[in-house]
């Protein structure tokens, strides 16, 4: 067993599934939706990111992506959360866009578990 492998798909799909939970629920409304998941899948995102620095192989190139995409729209969601709590008045047109990033990060995390598996999958033993 590959340690390093655990651990980095460890980290890869507990980015999917916090990012999924912070995902699911009413559209509508923030109160289904926990800025600390939203914290937590940003964090967690960000340490998914770092551990697929080391691969130089295109499938590699093609995760760190992937990664790098979820984390700039969860970030971008958290910059809008902020700035509208902050400076103007939460509504439905900032929860939507909030939730909307938040899907395009789980679009991209689930993307890039699928290439993982995909490449588990094709290595051989």
């Amino acid at each position: 067993m590959n340690l390093d492998k655990v651990i980095s798909g460890f980290f890869i799909i507990l980015a999917m599934t916090l990012n999924f939970g912070f995902f699911y629920g009413d559209l509508d409304s923030l109160e289904a939706h926990s800025k600390y998941e939203l914290f937590a899948a940003i964090i967690v995102n960000l340490i998914a990111t770092t551990l697929k620095l080391g691969d130089k192989t295109q499938m590699g190139s093609v995760l760190l992506a992937t990664s790098l995409v979820a984390d700039i729209q969860l970030i971008a969601a958290a910059i809008v959360w902020a700035i509208a709590y902050y400076v103007y008045v939460i509504d439905k047109e900032i929860v939507a866009i909030i939730i909307s990033l938040s899907g395009g990060a789980l679009l991209a995390n689930i993307t890039s578990v699928a290439l993982y598996v995909g490449e588990t999958l094709k290595s051989k033993r």
